[in-house]
Order: C-alpha cells, then structure tokens, then sequence
C-alpha cells in the first residue's frame, strides 16, 4: 500500500499515490543538510556578519519557507487524488499506468536544476528569478486548469480523457518541482549558519502539510457520502467542494502570495558575494557524469533501480484495488491520518541502527519483511469483497487495514532511513548537495518505474470471461463494452494483480537472495572508491 505524500520521490515525491496516501520523501532531510554544509565549506573564509541568534530572531524568514513549502505540497496532493478519482470512473490499469508518469519530475528534476541554479536576474535575486514566475505560472495553470478539470475527468462525457489529463498534471509537477528546487536553494541563503537546520524542518511539515490540504481534505470535502455523513444536517448530492474550486482557490492563492514575495522580500545578496557563486553549467553536467561513471557508483544506481521491482504490485496497485472493491476513497485518504505519527517517530527509531558503519543490514533484514507483506495485502484485497455489508465496511475491516499498513510502513521506512544512511555515509563532502540528490534521484526512479510497469501489466494479465453471450469475450474494452451490453455479465476469471503480487514476490526474493549480498558488500568500498577526482583546471 504505497505512497503518495510526494515524495520528493517524492520527494516523489515522491512514490505515486496508490494507496493510503503517504509518501516519503527521499530528497528532504539528509541533501538539505550536505547542501547547506556544503554552501558553508565554501564559505567559511569569509568574513561572518553578526546575525540575530536563536530561531526568534528569523522567525518571519523561517515562516515564509514553511508557508512556500505548503503551497509546493498542494500540487502533490492534488495530483495524488487524482488516481483514487479516475478509479471511481472504471478506467484501465493502462490508463493508471500512463497517469502515473505524473509523478516523475519530482525525481527527475536534476537534470534541469543546474539550469535553475545558473541562469537568474542579479537584480532581482537568483532565487526569486526562478520562484516568482515559476509560482505565478502555477496560479495562472490552476485558475485554467478549474475551467476545464471537469470536462478532463469525464463529467460531461462518456470517460475522462487519461492523455489530457496526464499531459496537464504533468506540467502541473513540473511546475511544483521547479519551485521546489528554488525554495530548497534560498532556503541556504535565506537563514543564518544557526538556524539553516530549519529548512529540513519546513520542508518535511510544509511539504506534508501542503499535501494533506491538498489530498486527504480535498478527498473528504469533495464526497458527497463524507461530508452528508459527518458535515451536514441536510444531505445534498456533491460534496462541499470540487475539483474546480479546490484548484481555483489554491490559484488565487499562489497569485496573490507571489505577489506579495515579489514585491516585499528582497533577497539577501550577501550569501552570493561571500561564496555562493554560481558554478559553470558545464562543469555541474561534467561533475555528474563523472560520479555516475565510477565503478561503485554504478554498481549502486544497477542495484538501486532493481531492488523495490518485488514491492511495485503491492504499492501501486493495491489502494487502487481496494478502490475497485468498493472502499470509499475519501476513508482510505482519511487512514494516512493516524499514520501520521507513526511516520515521524519511525525514521528517529531506526537511525539508531542505521547510524553504524553498516546501514545496509538493516534495509537486507527488512526487506523479507516487506516482500511478505505484498501476500498480505493480496490476501487483504481478496477479503475486502467478503466482509462488505450494506454498501458499506465494518470497522474492525478498517482496523485490519491500519494495522496491516502500519506493518508495512516498519518495513518501508526501515529501508528508506537505511539508504538515506548509506547515502549520505558515502556522499563526497566537497560536493556533498550534488552528490546526494543524484543518489537519491536513483533511488527515486528505482521506485517510479517499477510501479508504473506494475499498473501497465494488471489488465494484460487479467482474465475474463463473458458469460451468456455466444462468441463473446473481454479480452479488450471495446469487447467489455460489447459483452455488458449483450449480456451484463463480464467476470474476471483470473485478476492480474494476484498474479503480479505473487510474481513481484517471487523476483524480490531472487533480488534478496542473488543480489542482496552484493548490495550489502557495498558497504566494504573504501572511501576512495566513492570519492569524485575532480578537474583543477578552468
């Protein structure tokens, strides 16, 4: 039961929102603190400015990236819900799969960042440059994107159009991760040396906050069933918002507050006269390619983009599934809620183990765990039908779901704060921001593509027959379409996704057994093996 609080993948980001609607953020915490030291190995020679001590003294500055974190945590979530949204309107597991792409940039951002970092307007500042049109094409896409979201997602026509919509919130990341890579680089520059240990800290609450506005309260206000249950004494047919308004509130939202940065903040040109200076683009792309093209490197990106193939079915396809089954998307949404201090303490708990001179251990011991624990959800999916009553779920079903992702998030997290270790214990800290946003861009895809092959594969591997209508099947939607009509009566004899959980299950453990152990040896690299040589020459 994966993700979906963007991780900045996803972040990603990323990790699509296919199921309970958490995401973890693999970019956040550890490359907020190698960029931030490495801004400051740069600048130690310099002259130190007197600054206001302790957190009060940047309060309003610590309050403004809180709140630009926020508003980049909106676009996440909205296109989070957007899946559990089209699977209540029957669309394939292609279509799914061919939305997903959405969630991409967030893990791809790195290869137009050094273009951000390089190419800005000195008099306006280097970050606002690239922030202010940036979130203002955000507001301008939003307050468009409200008049046409509906006739998108079908609700004047026969099905919603998947390629207008992918195409659209695509753009839409793109966007979102464009800014998230000006607010991560003002927010070394905008605090003090004391207090850049904030930005993380915005960052993780404004991104989560950001995202639970824009997915779980969207989801809740926007069903009718929630809001006539819980929010009204008169029942009405729609939930209290739509889609269109949600998105036309948030655009004039980003409107007006880039407006007010615009005009109000002006952003300290100290931090690029003491040190910050702007690197060759040239050089950034040449810097990158050498660390990829180290032998160790390489053999970590092979070993990374392969390791999470045995988890793809259980966290993309079976939130959605469970969906199809009949369970409310906005109860699922609301599920993440009590998860929510489970996913803080978590990563704190784990570090403890993670801290030593072998991180990996603790991701080789989890990751049986986790593989197991796709059977479960199978098995969780097969039941879901059985225990159904009156339209509706009892609650101890709900409490085998929480439980059962609780599980699961011991597991996922365990190996996530693993990697997290292992990355920044072998980051060169002479380019330690560079260095980690690479390794963790790899660890991003090495979740995205997986789950986008697992929701390609479910219709291909479903079954189905048509039942009272000669000469008849559904092996197409177009045949689907034909059998309803003749006979009512299309059964799925064989669901691709047990298929696929059982043979996910399968290649994990192959992975776990075969290339477990070359993953974990890894960690027997010298520090020169992990080290960059780079060019002294200008």
């Amino acid at each position: 039961m994966a993700p979906a609080l963007a991780h900045k993948d996803s972040r990603q980001r990323r990790q699509n929102l296919q199921s309970l609607n958490i995401t973890i953020n693999e970019e956040n915490f550890h490359t907020k603190v190698e960029e931030g030291k490495e801004a400051l190995l740069q600048d130690c020679d310099t002259p130190v400015p007197k600054v206001l001590t302790g957190y009060r003294g940047e309060l309003g500055n610590i309050l403004l990236l809180l709140f630009l974190y926020i508003l980049q945590g909106i676009p996440l979530g909205l296109a989070g819900s957007i899946p559990l949204i089209l699977q209540t309107r029957n669309v394939s597991y292609t279509d799914q799969a061919f939305f997903s792409f959405v969630f991409w940039p967030f893990s791809l951002k790195l290869l137009w960042a050094p273009l951000v970092d390089a190419v800005y307007i000195k008099k306006f500042g280097r970050r606002k440059s690239w922030l202010v049109p940036t979130q203002y094409t955000l507001g301008f896409f939003m307050l468009y994107l409200s008049t046409k979201v509906d006739t998108l997602l079908g609700n004047d026509r026969p099905s919603p159009d998947v390629i207008a919509l992918t195409v659209a919130f695509f753009i839409f990341e793109f966007l979102a991760a464009t800014q998230d890579i000006a607010v991560d680089g003002w927010a070394l520059t905008m605090l003090s040396r004391e207090n850049v240990g904030y930005a993380s800290t915005c960052n993780s609450v404004g991104q989560t906050a950001g995202y639970f506005m824009g997915n779980v309260l969207f989801l809740a206000l926007e069903s009718a069933d929630f809001c006539n249950k819980y929010l009204r004494f008169t029942p009405q047919p729609r939930g209290i918002v739509t889609l269109a308004d949600f998105m036309f509130f948030w655009g004039a939202v980003f409107l007006i507050s880039t407006t007010i940065v615009a005009l109000l903040k002006k952003e300290d040109q100290k931090g690029l006269q003491q040190g910050e200076e702007t690197q060759n683009i040239k050089e950034t792309y040449r810097l990158l390619f050498s660390i990829v093209q180290m032998p160790a490197v390489l053999s970590f990106c092979f070993l990374i983009l392969t390791a999470k193939i045995g988890f793809s079915a259980a966290d993309a396809v079976t939130g959605l599934k469970m969906v199809e089954q009949g369970v409310p998307k906005e109860h699922l949404a609301l599920l993440a809620v009590p998860m929510v201090p489970v996913q803080i303490l978590l990563p704190l708990l784990i570090s403890k183990y993670t801290a030593g001179p072998q991180p990996l251990d603790v991701m080789y011991k989890a990751m049986p765990f986790r593989l197991l624990m796709g059977l479960e959800f199978a098995v969780l999916v097969w039941w879901t039908p059985k225990v159904a009553h009156e339209g509706g779920f009892p609650i101890y079903y709900y409490i085998v779901v929480l439980l059962s992702y609780a599980l699961h998030q011991v597991t996922v997290y365990s190996m996530y704060v693993a990697i997290m270790a292992f990355n920044a214990k072998i980051s060169d800290p002479l380019i330690g921001g560079t260095y980690m946003t690479l390794l963790n861009t790899v660890s991003n895809l090495g979740g995205n593509w997986p789950a986008t092959a697992a929701l390609w594969l479910v219709d291909p591997l479903t079954v189905k027959e048509c039942v009272g209508a000669q000469d008849q099947s559904c092996g197409t939607a177009e045949a689907s379409e034909l059998c309803t009509r003749l006979s009512d009566n299309c059964i799925t004899t064989l669901d691709g996704y047990y298929v696929e959980s059982v043979v996910c299950v399968f290649l994990g453990f192959g992975w776990w057994f075969f290339l477990g152990p070359k993953f974990k040896k890894l960690q027997d690299e010298g520090p020169s093996s992990w080290k960059c040589r780079r060019s002294t020459s200008n």
